[in-house]
């Protein structure tokens, strides 16, 4: 998950959206809050990992409270979202790679140039066994979390723009601007929570890594993105960061950072969000891989979808798949002369983030009906407080993110404006094309059959 977060990414993406388009200064408080949420939601989480987890990420807990429908419905609801994510944020690469190579080699190549070339690399990893991915991962996210670390620690030292302060903590600070986008846009860096579970016939012992990797994956990222939006908030102040935001957001982050470390580091942050982005979406399009290889194992695809590589156990078909759609989602956008970041990164990036809202909603119900019929597990925190607390402030949070929409796409149009109600239509179709398909009934990846 903590490459699937990509935090370098996040923070270039979303931050010009939190303190521009939302014009917060909560956004510590909010990330802080996001953090605490994900916290109790993990309780449940974690305990129904130790007994169910695979591929279908979500989907395999919603399957076992409510039934193979709403399992399938689950499912398709996370191809949307993550294909709405991997969508967009490649949107978002080929908008800074082609700022960057103007900047820096003085070529001017079309976004949608790179976003392809991006494309095809990650079909190519995905189609390899996953440690190839893991190490191109785990190098990245070191290097990003390091060069943000250094802005943080400069920042504190020169003590900010008007001395260290916790304004962005206060309960009026959160409730200013739009704190529906803001709440919608923090989860979303949050997004990927799943991926310690999509892994989980492929561990080695689950019932003890995929639990604990939830817990450190979840206090990370939101210490780290709570940490990063209070250096905003005090490191531009609270007009100067609004007023940057709106003005010039591809700079936000470069601005701060060449302000308070220097030119030289910019220079090598720069280069760091374009790998960043490509962790995210190579993530992204490996847990893909992996629904669509849980459908067609399952029945909901064509078996041989369902099959892994005889070689490298990878669920490449599923893999080729899924760069198709892609392929076709990031080409339809570059036909229509569509703006990399305003048009695709901001429009799909408000679907994803709130198709996980709804299958974080569902998920927490699931584990409530799962672990209170248990018998191995009594504490009464963890069957029902805890996912209870989770599923109506998430709830909440889902709320106040539809209403706030169009705060985010930054569009009058009504299509755009209702995007979000491809969420019921896709849960619906699920539902309709699998109802003679139990879900989940074949045989788990490291067992099954090649051809």
């Amino acid at each position: 998950m903590l490459a699937f977060a990509a935090p370098l990414a996040a923070i270039a993406g979303v931050a010009p959206i939190v303190f521009g388009t939302a014009g917060s200064v909560g956004a510590p408080g909010i990330y802080a809050v996001c953090t605490l949420v994900l916290l109790v939601f993990s309780v449940g989480f974690a305990a129904m990992s130790r007994r169910h987890s695979g591929p279908g990420g979500f989907a395999v807990y919603v399957a076992k409270a409510f039934g193979s429908r709403p399992g399938f419905s689950a499912s398709f609801v996370a191809i949307l979202g993550y294909n709405a994510f991997l969508s967009g944020n490649l949107g978002l690469f080929g908008y800074m790679m082609s700022q960057l190579c103007e900047r820096k080699l003085s070529v001017d190549v079309p976004w949608w140039v790179f976003a392809l070339a991006a494309v095809a690399l990650m079909c190519v990893l995905g189609y390899r066994e996953i440690d190839l991915s893991v190490k191109v991962l785990g190098v990245l996210l070191i290097v990003e979390m390091a060069i943000i670390l250094v802005l943080d620690v400069a920042t504190l030292l020169r003590g900010g723009y008007d001395g260290i302060n916790f304004d962005g903590f206060t309960i009026r600070a959160m409730s200013s601007g739009a704190p529906g986008i803001v709440f919608l846009v923090a989860f979303a860096c949050f997004v990927g929570f799943e991926a310690t579970t999509l892994y989980g016939e492929e561990a080695r012992d689950r019932r003890r890594t995929i639990p604990r990797a939830t817990y450190i994956a979840v206090l990370v990222v939101g210490v780290f993105y709570t940490l990063v939006m209070w250096i905003f908030q005090i490191g531009y102040g609270n007009e100067e960061a609004a007023r940057v935001a709106t003005e010039d957001p591809g700079n936000f982050l470069f601005a701060i950072n060449t302000h308070y470390v220097g030119s030289w580091s910019t220079d090598a942050m720069e280069w760091l969000l374009a790998t960043s982005i490509f962790a995210a979406v190579l993530s992204m399009h490996n847990a893909l891989s992996r629904y669509l290889f849980a459908l067609g194992r399952d029945g909901a695809l064509p078996s041989p979808v369902g099959r892994p590589h005889p070689r490298h156990r990878s669920p490449h078909r599923a893999n080729l798949i899924q760069t198709a759609v892609t392929l076709s989602i990031v080409s339809v956008f570059a036909l229509f002369g569509a703006d990399p970041y305003v048009q695709l990164y901001s429009w799909l990036v408000g679907i994803g983030s709130v198709s996980i809202l709804v299958l974080y909603m569902a998920s927490s119900l699931a584990v409530c009906f799962v672990l209170r019929s248990t018998h191995d597990e009594n504490r009464l925190w963890v069957t029902t407080i805890a996912p209870v607390i989770a599923f109506v402030a998430i709830g909440f949070f889902l709320w106040l993110a539809i209403d706030n929409y169009q705060s985010l796409t930054g569009s009058n149009s009504s299509l755009v404006n209702h995007l979000w109600l491809l969420i019921p239509l896709f849960a619906a179709i699920g539902a309709a094309v699998t109802r003679n398909i139990t879900f989940g009934a074949a045989t788990p990846i490291e067992q099954k059959e090649t051809a």
